[in-house]
């Protein structure tokens, strides 16, 4: 579909709090489920967006900062695999297609990371000559102006996406064979699980399994909504809390939690 302007606007606006969140983390924006979300919402593609950014979501539950180790873009993933998807006009059934665009994507995005934190490193040694003047105006526009930059890094890829137009971007997504649509479909739905897989693999210890097994009982449902999912979830977190301190206070001192490096931590 075509955008107006005021919605090409939008688009870049909601990319541009995207990149900025991607380093704040306070709202956010950059997180794929809220991004799409957004872009979904200010383009009338409300659902498809929304079926993508919880897809997008499961997957980047795995990516993380590890180190020297820098995850993938998910924030630029979500934005342009989104406006994609709108520009294709194809709906829901454009949103495997979406993804498989989403992930190259990703990882291309670190190029942009990269160069945004070496022009970063540089703006330091300037808010560092700031403070050793006084000048907290000084340090304050800068720190403002490398927050804005981390925005220019998301919202200049979703401009450039927007200027091709949703001709070109209908006319390669047709053209895609159907063996291969297929592929990315199952593709995309592989790298999902293996997004989860690896959040399972990180937070799930022999105490917390059976609390695992159960809420995906209880998401088989039906009749059960969201709420009262949650209030499960909130009730049987308020037991687990409740039953480890039961047991650090019968044993004279702190609970097993299962996770050796958190054990240390909390003798030490």
């Amino acid at each position: 579909m075509d955008l107006n302007f005021i919605q090409v606007i939008l688009v870049i606006i909601v990319a541009f709090f995207a990149g900025m969140e991607g380093i704040l983390d306070e709202f956010h924006f950059h997180q794929p489920v809220i991004a799409c979300t957004l872009i979904g919402l200010v383009t009338g593609q409300l659902v498809p967006c929304m079926i993508l950014g919880g897809t997008l979501q499961m997957i980047a539950l795995g990516w993380s900062n590890v180190g020297a180790a820098v995850a993938p873009d998910a924030a630029l993933a979500a934005v342009a695999s989104a406006i994609i998807l709108v520009l294709g006009g194809q709906g829901k059934g454009g949103v495997s297609s979406a993804i498989a665009i989403a992930v190259p994507l990703a990882v291309a995005g670190l190029l942009l990371t990269i160069l945004a934190r070496t022009i970063a490193t540089a703006i330091v040694h300037i808010m560092d000559r700031y403070a050793e003047q006084g000048s907290f105006r000084g340090i304050e526009t800068w720190h403002v102006i490398a927050i804005c930059m981390q925005g220019v890094r998301i919202a200049l890829p979703a401009a450039l996406i927007l200027a091709v137009g949703a001709g070109p971007v209908r006319e390669v997504l047709n053209a895609m064979p159907t063996w291969l649509t297929d592929g990315l479909s199952i593709g995309g739905g592989m790298v999902v699980a293996v997004g989860y897989a690896m959040v399972i693999n990180m937070m799930a210890t022999a105490e917390v399994w059976p609390f695992f097994a159960i809420g995906f009982v209880l998401a088989t449902i039906k009749d059960l909504t969201l709420i009262g999912l949650g209030a499960i979830g909130i009730s049987m977190a308020l037991i687990y809390l409740n039953l480890s301190e039961k047991s650090g206070s019968s044993n004279g001192g702190p609970a097993n939690s299962g996770d050796p490096l958190g054990d240390i931590i909390d003798n030490y």
